[in-house]
């Protein structure tokens, strides 16, 4: 049996979570153009019956400038030291910067496999895509180099194909039916911790988190309670809206999204709770496994 690791490393907004959900065929990861989104070391399964990759998707690397930015890195460094192979995604749309470079810098010291990933090919020309191509690789002699646009699932299965030949023979690591390390409650919380950065602009820091209180699970439906946490009465205000129009809009795109998640109807209902003690918010996120790093 082919199994192992793959991690999905980039500097932010490339397109890691938005691939590695296209592959799972589920949401496993959220996406956000706001920067830094993921915050916590992913794992999105892929199953055949010869086949298991374990993709480990993780916190884009970038120069950090407070200390969730150099938390998150530490993240995405350590998955690259603990995998069988590295895909590097870079955003076809934008020019060649100093963050890829910085990342083609650090997997200068990898012996293992790095594939190359141009994502967001549907915005640009043939001619265009064919100069990214050359000038990457002049840059890091990359093991393969392969086009794709996550978002429309183009060339999403050329992927696994390709990975397949790099994988070593190995066990099983997870249950078939397994498509995800984390639990639904886990995921559910992350899915409203999105429709919070969809809606609100950037007076709403990343420092707020989200998780699921309880969760009822009837013959046909599920009754989900969750808590959208901030750190100031103010944040609170600015996510519940003018006369709750706010939230109401934030549970019903969470809701739909988790009902694609759990194949059922949902009843979701949120509340926005406010801890401003540090202590008291770091034992509330820890209960759920989350870690917030805005001291």
């Amino acid at each position: 049996m082919r199994s192992g690791f793959v991690s999905l490393i980039g500097r932010p907004n490339v397109g890691k979570s938005t691939l590695l959900n296209s592959i799972i065929g589920k949401k496993v990861a959220i996406t956000s153009d706001k920067p830094q989104t993921t915050r916590n070391i992913i794992q999105g399964i892929y199953n055949e019956d010869d086949t298991q990759i374990v993709f480990v998707d993780t916190p884009g690397i970038h120069k950090p400038n407070h200390k969730l930015g150099t938390y998150l890195n530490k993240q995405a460094y350590y998955s690259i030291d603990d995998v069988d192979v590295i895909l590097m995604l870079v955003d076809a749309n934008m020019g060649l910067g100093a963050g890829d470079k910085f990342i083609i810098e650090r997997l200068k010291n990898v012996t293992k496999p790095v594939i190359l990933i141009i994502n967001k090919i549907d915005k640009i020309s043939k001619e265009e895509l064919l100069g990214k191509i050359n000038e990457y690789k002049d840059l890091y002699n990359f093991s393969e180099i392969i086009p794709v646009s996550a978002l429309k699932k183009d060339n999403v299965k050329t992927v696994i194909k390709v990975l397949k030949e790099y994988l070593p023979d190995s066990i099983q690591f997870y249950d078939k039916d397994d498509i995800t390390n984390k639990s639904m409650e886990f995921l559910m919380g992350e899915i409203v911790r999105e429709k919070v950065f969809e809606l609100t602009d950037e007076e709403v820091p990343h420092s707020i988190t989200a998780y699921i209180e309880n969760v009822e699970k009837n013959k046909n439906n599920y009754v989900i309670n969750g808590v959208i946490v901030v750190d100031r009465d103010s944040l609170k205000k600015i996510i519940i809206g003018k006369q709750g129009s706010k939230i109401k809009e934030i549970s019903t795109r969470a809701r739909i999204d988790i009902e694609e998640l759990l194949g059922k109807k949902v009843y979701l209902e949120l509340y926005v709770k406010t801890i401003k003690k540090w202590r008291d918010r770091e034992s509330t996120l820890a209960e759920f496994g989350f870690t917030d790093f805005d001291k």
